[in-house]
């Protein structure tokens, strides 16, 4: 008995601590990759990390792309139509309708476009994020607040949202374990052999 246990033991051990490095092999059990080249695509042509993509579709989605939220988003990055509508009105905007949203390629392009657009507004991903999840005028409401204090707004940790606060979190943990799991499939290698990820 004592030996058995000894063995379970070891065995739950074994397995925390391969859960705790993550190494790659693991991490593609957890966290899926599917969509690789429009990832790709998208993320170059708005200056992305694919895999800071990547993470954004699987926390909203789970790479399921008939996913469709309570509150009307789409897609595998759960774009809201009012939201693909506004970024269609900008520089350098996906050439797909926006009423195209459904469709997986057109969903990242779009998400892409806006991901590109609050990083461009914000100036660091954290809000970004914070603002693709949790919408612009209630981080702009949370900035101000801070500043009002004397302070800045750490993200993720002052933001009031528990739903926008964890998923901050989410995606922010998932980016480097996406870079390990999949930089072969994610950052494409140009004939020269020099990487064209980070």
């Amino acid at each position: 008995l004592l030996f058995a246990v000894f063995v379970v033991g070891a065995i739950g051990a074994g397995w925390l601590q391969v859960h705790r490095s993550m190494p790659a092999w693991y991490a593609r059990l957890w966290y899926p990759l599917e969509y690789e080249e429009p990832i790709r695509a998208e993320a170059a042509r708005y200056d992305l990390d694919p895999a800071l993509v990547a993470a954004v579709i699987n926390t909203e989605s789970g790479f399921a792309p008939d996913s469709r939220s309570g509150a009307g988003a789409v897609g595998l990055m759960q774009v809201l139509p009012d939201t693909a509508r506004f970024i269609a009105r900008q520089p350098d905007r996906p050439s797909p309708s926006p009423e195209r949203l459904a469709e997986a390629e057109v969903n990242i392009a779009y998400g892409a476009r806006y991901l590109r657009y609050l990083i461009d507004r914000y100036g660091t991903v954290g809000l970004a994020l914070a603002a693709y999840n949790g919408g612009p005028a209630n981080v702009n409401e949370w900035i101000e607040r801070a500043r009002a204090a004397g302070d800045t707004l750490n993200v993720p940790e002052d933001i009031p949202f528990t739903e926008t606060r964890g998923f901050v979190s989410r995606v922010q943990r998932a980016v480097p374990i996406y870079h390990r799991a999949y930089g072969d499939r994610l950052f494409v290698r140009s004939r020269e052999g020099a990487s064209a990820g980070p």
